[in-house]
């Protein structure tokens, strides 16, 4: 499984971690189910967006990156995502991406366009089968995604660069292309066939990256070696929204998750909340719904320490059977919610209130916990 990362220049509100979360849950139910899984994720370490900041800020754009790239990892770690085996930065990926671009130059498939290179699209005969979205759907996405369709001198409106050479007071690095750096879709395709090859099992990330980043990482990679599929499976999380818009970084409607562990929101029920919405819809993120999370939280580590609860093995067989139908999460909270109902009672049930719980007694509540621990990824 290959999964998109952040480009970290302002790291990480809910609607990356509503991704990754997903993207866990499926490395989760992969291992449940005794698959040895190799889930690699990248991090756009170099891209405009992040220039920018420094440029904003008065900051080393190096420092922005370092440092929010940590605190995505502490984020990550406390809403228990699983880390991937591969977690590798796009600037350590630029020898390869710089090989792989001359390969597909030297085949005639990247051109020059002043000193920049790029990538024809008509070179892959599945171009657009990712997203299936009309051509003119793409040349307009493109250009609100990063594209630039109405750059002069490219052969083809939806053609990508794959090298741009050194600007002015921006970074740049020596390679065999000249003074520059990559784009932003080549360095996934390069870092996904460098640790996992062609025809993965998943492409993963937001709905955001359908188009253009993974029908152009997809063609890279598909020409460059001259086979297909890149991928057999393409995943996409749906958008979490805030005060009536999509969160956006450029709008700045965003929730931390950092923020929210300062004010000592639990990490565990930020994940429920996160878990409580089928992972391809779209939402908006807000206070109840959080505090609903909480609750149901609550109610949880309660029944685990019943003692006499009843067993859970019907809980976790439904539990299994959801998330193998579309990772179907919700359901799987009602799940634990039903045996988490049965043991306390109704009236007991609604009377809990936050606090300390004991360690689980009895064998059913040691399972519950564990269902949530290795399936759901929410302690106990």
């Amino acid at each position: 499984m290959y999964v998109c990362g952040i480009t970290p220049y302002d790291a990480t509100h809910v609607g990356h971690a509503n991704t990754y979360v997903t993207f866990d849950l499926i490395n989760r139910v992969w291992q449940d189910a005794g698959h040895d899984v190799h889930y690699v994720q990248n991090v756009t370490d170099i891209d405009d967006p992040l220039l920018e900041r420094a440029v904003a800020t008065g900051q080393d754009w190096k420092a922005i990156a370092d440092r929010e790239t940590a605190l995505f990892r502490e984020d990550m770690e406390a809403l228990r995502v699983l880390p991937p085996k591969d977690y590798i930065g796009a600037v350590e990926s630029i020898p390869s991406v710089a090989e792989y671009v001359a390969r597909l130059q030297a085949a005639g498939h990247v051109y020059a366009v002043d000193s920049d290179l790029y990538f024809s699209v008509t070179s892959d005969s599945t171009f657009g089968s990712v997203s299936r979205l009309s051509r003119d759907r793409m040349v307009e996405l493109f250009a609100e995604r990063g594209g630039d369709p109405e750059r002069p001198g490219k052969h083809d409106p939806l053609d990508c660069l794959v090298w741009q050479s050194e600007r002015p007071d921006e970074p740049a690095w020596d390679t065999p292309l000249g003074h520059g750096r990559p784009g932003w879709h080549i360095e996934c395709a390069a870092i996904a066939l460098d640790y996992l090859g062609m025809t993965i099992d998943v492409q993963g990330g937001g709905s955001d990256l359908a188009f253009p980043h993974h029908e152009m990482s997809a063609s890279e990679a598909q020409v460059v070696t001259d086979e297909w599929p890149f991928a057999r499976h393409y995943v996409h999380s749906g958008m979490v929204s805030w005060q009536g818009h999509k969160m956006s970084k450029s709008r700045g409607n965003l929730v931390f998750v950092s923020a929210l562990r300062h004010e000592r929101v639990d990490p565990m029920a930020i994940r429920l909340a996160l878990l409580a919405h089928h992972y391809r819809s779209d939402w908006s993120w807000s206070p109840h719904g959080l505090e609903g999370a909480q609750e149901r939280l609550n109610r949880w580590r309660a029944a685990i320490t019943v003692a006499q609860a009843p067993s859970a093995e019907p809980t976790l067989a439904r539990v299994r059977e959801v998330l193998a139908d579309d990772l179907r999460a919700p359901s799987a909270l009602d799940a634990m919610d039903d045996w988490a109902h049965s043991t306390l009672g109704v009236a007991a049930a609604a009377s809990i209130e936050a606090g300390s719980y004991a360690t689980p007694a009895g064998p059913g509540g040691e399972l519950f916990a564990a269902i949530a621990d290795s399936l759901l990824g929410v302690r106990l």
